[in-house]
């Protein structure tokens, strides 16, 4: 496959979680709004990453680790600093139960809203970029 070909589809899987991201939103499933969000910056990382540097991403979940390895990382403001942070805490591994539930009573529809808006204009400036 293509380079062209392969940050097309991690494009297309970044905007695919994203709008899961708000579905789950409409059915009041914040957890998984957070997670899906995580999940839509990873991606939309991973494509600038293959566009930069023409290689597999690294597989991390972590997206401080990612958005280090492209050029533009020092463009990053604070508040999208804040946000990439933020969001790597909301990977959530299914086998450790006792996360799930602690990030699940953090999760509040506020929050989530808040989260699914920050995690737009993230992900918006880092598409732009690619």
């Amino acid at each position: 496959m293509s380079t062209n070909n392969i940050v097309k589809n991690w494009i297309a899987l970044a905007e695919y979680d994203l709008k899961t991201a708000k579905a789950m939103f409409d059915t009041e499933r914040y957890l998984y709004v957070a997670f899906m969000c995580q999940q839509a910056v990873e991606k939309i990382l991973k494509a600038c990453y293959v566009k930069q540097l023409d290689e597999t991403p690294p597989y991390t979940h972590n997206l401080l680790r990612l958005a280090k390895q492209l050029s533009f990382f020092p463009e990053i403001g604070s508040d999208h600093l804040k946000n990439i942070e933020l969001l790597n805490s909301y990977y959530v591994e299914s086998r450790y139960t006792e996360e799930f539930e602690e990030l699940s009573r953090t999760l509040t529809k506020d929050k989530a809203k808040t989260l699914l808006v920050s995690t737009g204009e993230l992900f918006e400036w880092f598409k732009c970029r690619i």
